[in-house]
């Protein structure tokens, strides 16, 4: 295929934010239709990114537009049905995080996916953020992954719930961390977790320590009740350290040396653009890419149904 006609349902702040750019930015895709409900936001993006073709009826879309794919990017209390009808119409499909509201949709969305032979992926970007794969490259050079931490901090306080109450913290956004866990350290073998409400009258602070297949450790610490949005990552192996903001820089120490080798997030990604350095740019890249070769993406629904699991079994290990 020399282009990839895409069809996108959503032209909301997120959507123009990462996922318009990237896409725009390919020589090889081709945005063929928009749709959304708000007008105004399917002019103003439509004009921006020169589409002819919108739409508020999204089946209506699929149903008169020859596509490739179709994003998705949606509330995730507002997916499902979106996503079982474009997977019915044979359609490969982007969905943004979290990939439903619950594991069991996910479980089902997979299988209407394998049902149907369509490629899959869920928008976990945390995997493609440049410094975070050099980093994991440079660790597995030494042998396995051995400890691994993922940290999400940010101040919440009086917010209220995510969506009103449509869904958890822990599995709307905290899902960052546990899906970057996975990807750090592999399968998890056991989970003993802290789940807490503080401030508030809903679950805010979600830790835990896991124990790999492999015999690894992984720590999650999280809290939505602390000074500041602050999300860092670290990665262990024999001999070799990093130390990861995947906003700023990997600092990585190796054999006892003084001097860490820094990659700095925008030098290494080669852009100042946000949505190029932390990952979105490349998780676009690599979608198109798959379609393209006729393989699954690595972050698929039957993948990220594992990390909504582990998302449970954080919430059933608690001590």
């Amino acid at each position: 295929m020399d282009k990839i006609k895409v069809g996108i349902i959503g032209a909301g702040g997120l959507a123009n934010a990462v996922h318009y750019p990237s896409l725009a930015e390919f020589d090889d895709v081709e945005i063929s239709a928009i749709c959304d409900l708000d007008d105004m936001r399917l002019k103003n993006t439509a004009e921006k990114y020169k589409v002819e073709k919108t739409y508020n009826d999204y089946k209506k879309m699929v149903n008169e537009i020859d596509l490739n794919a179709v994003y998705i990017i949606m509330p995730p209390h507002h997916l499902f049905d979106l996503v079982i009808h474009c997977l019915n119409s044979k359609l490969n499909v982007f969905i943004e995080k979290p990939p439903g509201v619950t594991a069991e949709q996910t479980r089902n969305m997979a299988i209407t996916a394998d049902k149907n032979n369509c490629l899959t992926m869920v928008g976990f970007n945390r995997r493609f953020i440049p410094i975070m794969v050099e980093a994991k490259r440079l660790m597995l050079e030494r042998g396995e992954i051995l400890q691994c931490v993922a940290t999400f901090y940010k101040n919440s306080i009086g917010a209220g719930p995510y969506y009103a109450g449509a869904i958890d913290i822990l599995t709307c956004d905290a899902i960052h961390a546990v899906d970057a866990l996975r990807w750090m350290g592999g399968e998890v073998k056991c989970v003993a977790s802290d789940v807490r409400c503080i401030y508030a009258e809903y679950d805010n602070s979600f830790n835990a320590l896991l124990k790999y297949e492999n015999g690894a450790t992984g720590v999650l610490l999280t809290n939505w009740v602390v000074g500041k949005r602050v999300h860092t990552f670290e990665m262990h192996a024999k001999g070799i350290s990093a130390f990861i903001n995947g906003d700023e820089s990997a600092i990585i120490y190796s054999d006892n040396k003084e001097e860490p080798l820094v990659l700095n997030a925008r030098e290494f990604a080669g852009s100042t653009e946000s949505y190029k350095y932390y990952g979105f740019y490349g998780e676009n890249r690599h979608f198109i890419d798959c379609i393209k070769k006729n393989e699954m993406p690595n972050t698929n629904f039957s993948d990220a149904f594992k990390t909504m699991e582990l998302v449970n079994r954080i919430y059933q290990g608690q001590i």
